[in-house]
C-alpha cells in the first residue's frame, strides 16, 4: 500500500513539475472578464470530470463569492438531472450540455468542459455551440487532449495517461483559481 501511494503521488508531482502554468494564468484572466462584465461561466463534465465541474462552481459561486456585493454567476451544467435525464432519454445523452446552453447562453460567456480523455461528445456539442455563439471557451482535459483541446479557445491539458492523475490535477487547477480569484477580489 505505502508503494502504491508512493508511486502514484510522485507521478501526481511529476505531472504537475512538467506543467506550464501560462495558461491557467489566461483561464483566471478570462474569470475576472467575466466577474467584471456579470457574464455566466458554464462548467460541464462526465463522471469524475462533472464532479469536478459541480465543485468548481460551488468555489466561485459560494467559495469566491461570499461576501462580496457583485458575485460569479456560475453554473454547472451537470448538475440540473431532471433536465438531464429528459434530454437523454428525449432526445440523446451527447445533447445534455447543448440544449441547456441554448437557454441561457450569450455572447462572451465563458464555457468550460472538463473531460479526461477530451473526447466526450456530449462536452464537444456544448462547446461547438459555444463557439458558434461568441463564448469563450476552455477546456481541460489530458493525455494528448483529445478533440476538446482542438476546439476550445483555450485549452488546458494535463500531460498524464492516467485518468486518476488528471482528475486529481483538474481539481488542484480549480482550486488554484479559486484561492487567486479569492486574494484578488478581496485585497
Amino acid at each position: 500500500m505505502k508503494m502504491l501511494a508512493s508511486e502514484y503521488m510522485r507521478g501526481i508531482k511529476e505531472t504537475l513539475d512538467k506543467m506550464s502554468f501560462d495558461g491557467l494564468e489566461e483561464m483566471m484572466h478570462l474569470m475576472l472578464e467575466a466577474y467584471e462584465n456579470e457574464r455566466s461561466i458554464f462548467v460541464m463534465g462526465n463522471g469524475g470530470s462533472g464532479s469536478t465541474a459541480a465543485h468548481f462552481a460551488c468555489d466561485l459561486n459560494k467559495g469566491v463569492s461570499f461576501g462580496l456585493e457583485k458575485r460569479f454567476k456560475a453554473i454547472c451544467l451537470n448538475d440540473n438531472v431532471p433536465v438531464m435525464l429528459a434530454y437523454a432519454n428525449d432526445v440523446s445523452y451527447s445533447d445534455v450540455f447543448v440544449e441547456q446552453l441554448k437557454n441561457f447562453l450569450k455572447e462572451d460567456d465563458v464555457v468550460i468542459g472538463l473531460s479526461g480523455s477530451g473526447n466526450s461528445l456530449n462536452v464537444l456539442k456544448a462547446i461547438d455551440y459555444a463557439n458558434a455563439k461568441g463564448a469563450k471557451t476552455v477546456g481541460l482535459s489530458g493525455f494528448d487532449g483529445g478533440k476538446l483541446a482542438l476546439i476550445v479557445g483555450l485549452p488546458l491539458v494535463v500531460e498524464s495517461h492516467d485518468m486518476q492523475k488528471v482528475e486529481d490535477i483538474h481539481l488542484i487547477m480549480t482550486h488554484v483559481i479559486m484561492q487567486f480569484l479569492r486574494k484578488w477580489l478581496y485585497p
